[in-house]
């Protein structure tokens, strides 16, 4: 398939492998996140790491929507649907996540209250117009990448003077996250053992690849903005390795065919009309980080759920067995948690990571990496990656 098949091409992935395994400088490690889960499953799913010297060490990070949301995030959604009857959409991806008392949005739908999946935020809205006697609310979830669509149904609601339409609204923000790893805090020890960053790519091709400044010049820490293909990510590789070895800390953009320095400019705007920067918002694995989050203005104050309905949020500790808050700060990988691959597995998943299409869990559990002697493109000649 043009332009993707040429991102796949098994011999090229070794040649790559080549000029990494020959630029690492004897006696240097090199810790390296992968921000985004779309990543992470690209690293699983290719078989990255066998292709790369034991120098390198690939980090998950937490750029998992889905997994970055706190347990407290679904009961208030769940309690929404259930307790006040009203009808709550959101993405498949969210549904099966656990909440408190071992409930989830999908077992609440079992029990009768009326939850929904979409495909995308507009579906919402039509539900909207298709059921004028019901109170409407789309769960709304993601980084920058998600955050313009709603944005633009939240313009059309508000241009239609919809009154059974509103968000509970918990879109995040990739740049106050990566500070928060890097940043000091008590016990976190991932900032003094990161060495670079692999960066977003579909995040960056909305907010550009000058938000991620603050790594070089606060930090000095490198950031190579990355597509998902597998080369994509061997080439990140090679120039991070590159930037360490010569001790600089840039910002370079691999993914030029999709990113710019200035990103949408468009699509940040439609999000600066309809959001503003919430004063905290608590993560998953994070805690709570100062302006890493939107709300609505209050021009859009009576689309805002939050407001509309009396279902407070309420802070809920992960369940004591679930890892996924050390997996998302990459202090872990998914195999050190005692429960991975055992009593938590993609049918019966204890913590988000597990659930998520990109989560790190479910990406080592669907691809089989945590087991050894596992194929990889290297043993495969003339194939594809």
């Amino acid at each position: 398939m043009k332009y993707v098949d040429e991102f796949r091409n098994a011999d090229l992935a070794r040649g790559l492998a080549r000029a990494i395994t020959q630029a690492v400088a004897p006696g240097h490690r090199y810790n390296l996140m992968e921000f985004c889960g779309g990543h992470t499953h690209a690293i699983a799913r290719h078989g990255l790491r066998a292709l790369l010297p034991p120098e390198i060490e690939l980090i998950h990070g937490p750029g998992c929507p889905v997994c970055v949301l706190p347990i407290g995030r679904i009961d208030q959604a769940i309690a929404l649907a259930r307790d006040h009857g009203v009808l709550l959409c959101t993405y498949a991806d969210l549904m099966r996540v656990p909440a408190s008392n071992a409930s989830s949005l999908m077992k609440a739908r079992s029990q009768g209250a009326d939850v929904r999946m979409v495909y995308s935020a507009i579906d919402a809205l039509k539900l909207a117009q298709q059921h004028p006697d019901r109170e409407v609310v789309f769960l709304a979830i993601g980084f920058e990448t998600t955050t313009p669509p709603t944005a633009s149904v939240l313009r059309q609601a508000r241009a239609l003077g919809l009154r059974n339409f509103s968000v509970l609204c918990n879109h995040v923000l990739t740049p106050p996250a990566m500070r928060g790893i890097l940043g000091p805090a008590p016990g976190n020890e991932t900032s003094a053992h990161l060495h670079g960053f692999i960066g977003p790519a579909h995040v960056s091709t909305v907010i550009g690849s000058e938000p991620y400044r603050f790594c070089a010049d606060d930090y000095h820490r490198p950031v190579v903005i990355t597509g998902f293909e597998p080369l994509d990510v061997m080439q990140a590789v090679l120039m991070l390795v590159r930037q360490l070895n010569e001790g600089r800390a840039e910002i370079e953009n691999q993914f030029t065919r999709s990113v710019t320095p200035l990103g949408n400019q468009k699509a940040q705007a439609l999000m600066a009309e309809v959001f503003e920067l919430r004063d905290s918002f608590e993560w998953r694995g994070l805690g709570s980080l100062p302006f890493s989050a939107l709300k609505l203005r209050p021009e859009y104050a009576s689309f805002d759920a939050e407001q509309r309905f009396a279902a407070p949020y309420r802070a809920v500790a992960d369940a004591k067995a679930c890892e996924c808050g050390a997996i998302l700060r990459g202090e872990k990988r998914p195999q050190d948690c005692r429960v991975f691959g055992t009593v938590c597995t993609p049918d019966n998943p204890i913590g988000s990571c597990m659930v998520s299409s990109e989560g790190a869990c479910a990406a080592h559990y669907t691809y089989g990496r945590f087991m050894t002697d596992m194929p990889t493109i290297a043993e495969k000649p003339g194939a594809t990656a």
